[in-house]
């Protein structure tokens, strides 16, 4: 059988902040101070690979069983496990011989490593890189700037020399950036019928996960990634199969270097990196490079209008803050950005998801 929690053991998340049960007993404050202990058990059970093991399995496993093939204390293993049942990551069953452990279905789809949805090196690249920058954001919020020096010992001063310290930090932060696009990137791509649009470029387009589901939803499209060098090389070995001919490549800063004609531009969570003063540099020479008729994409995570949420956005901005110079942006301030530039017919589309689509017409 499989044990369910009773009811009056499921902690009450509904409840409006600042009802009577809540002065009485501050359940929504704990749950918020308990939040990073719930990452972090998501976290570790990603990174020790426990969602991929019941997986390849096939069948329950016991915690001893688990331990053993993972190389862990067994002691220790358990606590994990009871945890994630207790976050539903995983269902435990009861037997004569013992608990049995297997995934749940969302564990199988978005934390095992052979899901084409899987979320782990999103996982893995919060847990090595986010979480140690977070550990720092009462510094950030006094001195309103990133914190990668306390964090990793390194200067901040070109950020994306700090996040892409080594090659291996640079392909985690890719594979993690590939992962959200295959969860979000058919969304923001379909926001707004792109398919008149044949000559795209992708800029910032790191591994190429966004390109590829544009090319896959506009086939008569072709989509050219423009990035940093050394990013343009590992995706080109790691990311992007090489009989994909509809995806091409420009090696380049596109802050320092000329950017080339095309019919759109796909600026996908790149604003959000900067300041207003150099979001409105860059669209101005996107703007510039532009084919009349043309149009530029923003794919970006909206505030509401009156900055009262979504949660997941404010967070996002606040890690803008421990991580780079910019911020999250409400869809009027992202439009008068665009204005700035010179684009028109500006269009919003929310998608429900984590990712909005702005459009811009020139």
């Amino acid at each position: 059988m499989y044990i369910k929690r009773d009811r009056e053991s499921v902690p009450r998340f509904r409840r409006k902040m600042g009802s009577t049960e809540d002065l009485d007993y501050p359940q929504v404050i704990l749950q918020y101070s308990n939040g990073f202990l719930v990452s972090k058990v998501l976290f570790t059970a990603c990174e020790l690979g426990v969602f991929d093991l019941l997986l390849e399995s096939g069948k329950p496993l016991s915690s001893d069983a688990i331990a053993a093939h993972l190389g862990t204390s067994t002691t220790g293993m358990e606590r994990l496990l009871d945890a994630c049942v207790g976050l539903k990551l995983l269902a435990v069953e009861l037997t004569q011989e013992g608990a049995l452990y297997r995934n749940t279905e969302i564990s199988n789809i978005y934390l095992t490593k052979s899901s084409p949805k899987s979320q782990c090196h999103t996982m893995m690249y919060y847990s090595n890189t986010v979480y140690l920058c977070w550990h720092y954001l009462t510094d950030a919020v006094r001195e309103g700037r990133n914190q990668y020096e306390r964090a990793f010992g390194i200067s901040s001063k070109d950020i994306f020399e700090a996040m892409y310290r080594s090659e291996e930090e640079m392909v985690k932060f890719m594979a993690g950036q590939n992962s959200v696009w295959s969860i979000c990137g058919k969304d923001v791509l379909a926001a707004f019928d792109l398919s008149p649009f044949t000559q795209i470029y992708d800029l910032g387009g790191g591994g190429g996960a966004l390109a590829q589901e544009c090319v896959s939803l506009y086939p008569n499209s072709t989509v050219t990634i423009y990035d940093l060098p050394k990013v343009v090389q590992v995706a080109k070995e790691q990311f992007i199969p090489p009989e994909e001919r509809r995806i091409t490549f420009h090696e380049g800063d596109f802050f320092n270097d000329s950017i080339p004609e095309a019919e759109l531009y796909i600026l996908s969570k790149i604003l959000h990196d900067w300041d207003d003063d150099k979001c409105r540099q860059l669209l101005a020479k996107v703007y510039k490079a532009c084919r009349p008729g043309g149009a530029v994409l923003l794919v970006e995570s909206l505030l509401n209008e009156d900055k009262s949420g979504p949660l997941e956005t404010q967070l996002y901005s606040m890690n803008m803050l421990v991580q780079t110079e910019g911020k999250e942006r409400t869809a009027a301030e992202y439009s008068k950005l665009l204005e700035a530039a010179g684009f028109g017919e500006i269009q919003v589309k929310r998608t429900g998801k984590l990712y909005d689509a702005v459009i811009g017409r020139k």
